[in-house]
């Protein structure tokens, strides 16, 4: 075996938003050993903290047997030198108004009240950026039909950024956007926030007026990454009038209103309010309970932003990618022009 084998089944591997391959893009650090059949060399990151960077090893390591030798002992052999960090005293995004969207618990629409809430601000003449933040769940690539959606870099005053999607007058980047759909994304909490850090400041947001983040249900680290790296001007609580949902949702609202996070609550959607018929459309059946997010917004003191029916419409929008905001005859997106209205107000 010689170095320029090795070289060359690495040129088989890419970096997830890059067009180039590893070795033109000179991660292969010039210190390829070979040992009998032990092969070994150095990585070098692209930045700190990379999420991408075990499974960039794992593909080197694939690479190297396959085209090189099955015999080759390559595992565990792969090093990485990373970077000096960056020092940055500006937040990211420092003058546009973020807005943090939560619920407690999953299934209850965050996701769609933050699509549609995106889509609404575009469709006022704002400037609007959506950060799908769902690590483990990212809904948006199917919500917007970009689930094939692949980023490239851009290259910016020397800096290389990823260059976000845009569709329907927003720009959105998602964790769905760099592994197959139908995989299940297994990282631990820090990985996770290192991935949500990545696609939040080396990224080409532009100029905007909103950031729109869809958090992840219930409370965890990434939220406490977002805090730290985002100065939000407030937070959306999405709930269900059901009692499960309630609960949960308390606890969020608690979480923003901790002394640590201390991130204004803008108020309250209640989701699934109720359930019309297309057939009876005057008719309303209380399937998960009767103003339970109206009450709760009434006890927390926050105001009550929008009710939201449960239609067939609105669940058949987001499965189409193309958020019910966009259907202009349709009472949901007059409810969700209105909810934009009230949080660019507030």
């Amino acid at each position: 075996m010689y170095p320029k084998q090795i070289l060359e089944a690495l040129q088989n591997v890419r970096y997830p938003n890059d067009k180039t391959n590893i070795v033109e893009a000179g991660m292969v650090a010039d210190d390829i050993r070979i040992d009998g059949n032990k092969v070994s060399f150095s990585l070098i990151a692209k930045r700190r903290n990379d999420p991408f960077i075990k499974s960039l090893v794992k593909a080197c390591e694939s690479a190297i047997l396959q085209y090189v030798s099955p015999d080759c002992e390559v595992r565990g052999n792969i090093f990485v030198k990373y970077p000096f960090a960056e020092i940055s005293k500006e937040k990211p995004l420092a003058n546009v108004k973020k807005i943090a969207v939560f619920s407690g618990k999953g299934g209850v629409g965050k996701s769609t009240v933050s699509a549609n809430l995106a889509v609404a601000l575009a469709k006022l003449g704002y400037k609007v950026g959506l950060l799908d933040a769902d690590i483990f769940g990212p809904s948006m690539p199917k919500m917007f039909a970009l689930e094939n959606f692949q980023p490239v870099s851009t290259v910016i005053n020397g800096k290389t950024l990823i260059e976000p999607a845009e569709k329907y007058g927003v720009k959105l980047l998602s964790i769905g956007f760099f592994v197959e759909p139908e995989n299940a994304i297994i990282w631990r909490g820090a990985m996770a926030s290192n991935a949500i850090k990545q696609l939040l400041e080396e990224a080409a947001w532009g100029e905007l007026d909103y950031f729109i983040v869809d958090l992840p249900p219930g409370t965890s680290d990434i939220h406490l990454t977002m805090v730290q790296n985002i100065d939000f001007s407030g937070a959306i609580v999405v709930t269900t009038p059901q009692k499960v949902a309630l609960a949960d949702a308390v606890k969020g609202i608690q979480m923003f209103e901790t002394e640590k996070i201390n991130v204004k609550i803008l108020g309250l959607v209640e989701n699934m309010s109720w359930f019309s018929p297309a057939e009876l459309p005057q008719n309303r059946y209380y399937i998960f309970g009767k103003d339970g997010g109206k009450n709760l917004a009434e006890q927390k003191h926050i105001p009550l932003l929008a009710q939201i029916p449960l239609v067939q419409s609105l669940c058949d929008s987001g499965d189409n990618g193309a958020p019910i905001v966009l259907n202009e005859n349709s009472i949901l997106s007059e409810i969700f022009i209105d909810l934009a209205k009230s949080i660019a107000n507030r």
